[in-house]
């Protein structure tokens, strides 16, 4: 039996928009999830002098891990043994590790809709069955521990993610809590995708090391630390995994490239650069928070962190990829489609990355304006952007 895994669609969206940046047009780039910044200038000018003097190979960093686990401490107070922190390629070979070490083929787990696109499909390769649990406006696209609780029988595992895609939205502390306690009750293992701390607009996301120390963790250096292409990830398992994950991660992976673990140790240090980027996304952020409600895409959850908008487009489709597709050929500016991360209701939904330069996406307001001014259809009605709990409603960092 050969698993089926779907296609993601805003990669068809990405080939159709460089195929009309090679025949000359002009392309802004709101598809994918990726920092249109470079890696921290420290971080750049060290690979260039291990480039020079330096054959490399084969080479786990001993300091990296040093460095990875004590800023556990410093960013949620909960400690971290260099041992059970596990380099991996990037954090998509980190999920796959954590799903080969917790789970055999025809476990069921447990995840929301919508969310990123890689757990399903990655799910399914590896033979697992995805529980999917809809998520809607009520709940701001999270998962919350009274629909964990409701899952009759317990899935075996759970993926939480938050800030999550595509929706941005962060689980307050007090739910983070309460799922933890649910899954400890019930026994359910929990893979908590934390990729895209670093990046928030008021409180922090809370890191479910706080409340479930048995939880195995996703991260990486493509989203806050801006080095998506130099694929470098890491788990962070419980005592009890740290055997099976290294024997993984050798088996599958070897080791991560060494150039991209010096650089990273080097990125560690490059904080008031970094945080600017968060400045910019801030920025960002509230332009599109406020030039969408006037286009009829108001029906959003505004995002706590990570760089989406994930918005409802209902007014304009039922068949998100073929509006991502037009208004990519009318207008130049890509996104993603909710199908992607919903296949049930993401049919209305398109996400926007706002993860590029504040001019670019300043440009992409004035490009798409017009467009969908011309679509609107019937009676536009009032848009409405979903509330955010009291401690998340401004747009502070």
């Amino acid at each position: 039996m050969i698993a089926e895994v779907e296609p993601f669609h805003a990669i068809a969206v990405s080939r159709i928009a460089h195929d009309m940046e090679a025949a000359g047009a002009s392309v802004i780039h709101m598809e994918f999830g990726q920092p249109s910044t470079g890696a921290p200038a420290k971080a750049i000018a060290l690979a260039h002098e291990v480039l020079d003097s330096e054959a490399m190979g084969y080479w786990e960093s001993v300091a990296l891990k040093d460095r990875i686990a004590r800023s556990y401490a410093e960013n949620y107070g909960v400690t971290v043994e260099r041992e059970q922190v596990i380099l991996a390629c990037g954090a998509s070979p980190a999920f796959v590790m954590a799903l080969s070490c917790l789970f055999r083929p025809g476990a069921r787990i447990a995840l929301a809709r919508p969310g990123y696109v890689a757990y399903r499909n990655s799910l399914k390769a590896m033979y697992l069955e995805p529980v999917e649990m809809d998520c809607g406006p009520a709940e701001r696209f999270q998962v919350t521990a009274a629909a964990v609780d409701a899952l009759d029988p317990a899935p075996d595992g759970l993926i939480v993610a938050s800030p999550a895609n595509p929706t941005g939205t962060i689980i307050e502390p007090a739910e983070l809590a309460a799922i933890a306690e649910v899954c400890r009750r019930k026994g359910i293992r929990v893979i908590s995708d934390e990729i895209y701390h670093g990046l928030s607009y008021g409180a922090k996301a809370a890191s479910m090391l706080e409340h479930l120390p048995d939880a195995v963790i996703v991260n990486s250096f493509s989203k806050y630390f801006s080095m998506a292409g130099w694929r470098l990830g890491w788990l962070v398992v419980p005592p009890t995994l740290i055997d099976a994950a290294r024997a993984r991660m050798g088996s599958l992976f070897l080791t991560p490239p060494v150039l991209a673990q010096k650089a990273g140790l080097m990125a560690f240090e490059c904080r008031d650069e970094l945080d600017g980027h968060v400045e910019t996304y801030a920025r960002n952020r509230s332009i599109l928070l406020e030039a969408l409600p006037l286009m009829g895409l108001g029906r959003i959850a505004p995002p706590d962190g990570a760089f989406y908008i994930y918005a409802d487009a209902s007014e304009f489709t039922d068949n998100s990829l073929a509006l991502c597709e037009e208004l990519l050929r009318d207008t130049g500016v890509a996104t993603a489609p909710g199908i992607d991360f919903d296949p049930v209701n993401g049919k209305r939904f398109i996400r926007f990355s706002f993860a590029v330069s504040t001019p670019l996406v300043e440009e992409a307001m004035r490009r798409i304006g017009p467009w969908f001014a011309a679509r609107r259809r019937g009676q536009s009605g009032a848009s409405t952007i979903l509330s955010a709990p009291a401690s998340r409603a401004s747009n502070r960092r």
